[in-house]
């Protein structure tokens, strides 16, 4: 396959083997995967099938054992330690399980990160960030931290921090894994009917 633009994420026979105690684990076989841009796709297996490492190769945090793996059409195994960071960073939003926030950064500091990574102006970034915690229903938290927030709330800035630097790519691992399953539909339905901040 040719490097090639028109899909967001693909792969040609992905495969990842681990060894352990002198056997291999072949934890990702074979995947052959297209994405195009306003796509939505489920990846679905039993706990242990491979989901999350197959993420975490899509997204250049892991090598892939054999195969390749092309993000905006470029082949991640060509690329520099820091090419690939600064391609994850511009055009992949992260939503983990466990949230992953920064407990000593407020709410809109916590959104904001990304951005700041980025080099967007500070009025750039507030006005976002007021506008996407809008969306997720947390207009006057901005200041709150972390710990003082419900899971589910959580979860909202994880998803609001994933999306506001307007990402070609939105990775979420197992986003409500955590979540009672009213909570966990009301932030599925939360995703995709959002839109990306102006």
């Amino acid at each position: 396959m040719k490097e090639n633009t028109k899909h967001i994420i693909a792969t040609k026979d992905l495969r990842k083997i681990y060894k352990e105690d002198g056997l291999e684990v072949e934890a990702v076989r074979g995947v052959d995967l297209t994405i195009e841009s306003g796509e939505f796709s489920a990846i679905v297996g039993p706990s242990g099938s491979g989901k999350t490492t197959f993420l975490n190769i899509i997204s250049g945090l892991d090598t892939p054992s054999s195969g390749d793996v092309w993000l905006k059409g470029r082949l991640l195994t060509r690329l520099s330690g820091n090419e690939l960071s600064d391609l994850r960073r511009d055009n992949i939003g992260f939503i983990f399980q466990a949230y992953n926030l920064i407990p000593v950064l407020t709410v809109e500091e916590n959104v904001e990160y990304v951005m700041m990574l980025q080099g967007l102006p500070k009025h750039e970034r507030h006005q976002r960030v007021l506008n996407i915690l809008k969306q997720v229903g947390l207009k006057g938290m901005e200041k709150r931290f972390p710990p003082k927030l419900s899971g589910g709330q959580q979860q909202r800035v994880a998803i609001a921090r994933a999306m506001v630097s307007r990402p070609a790519l939105i990775l979420a691992d197992e986003p409500t894994a955590n979540l009672d399953s009213k909570t966990g539909t009301a932030l599925l339905q939360i995703m995709t009917s959002m839109e990306i901040p102006e």
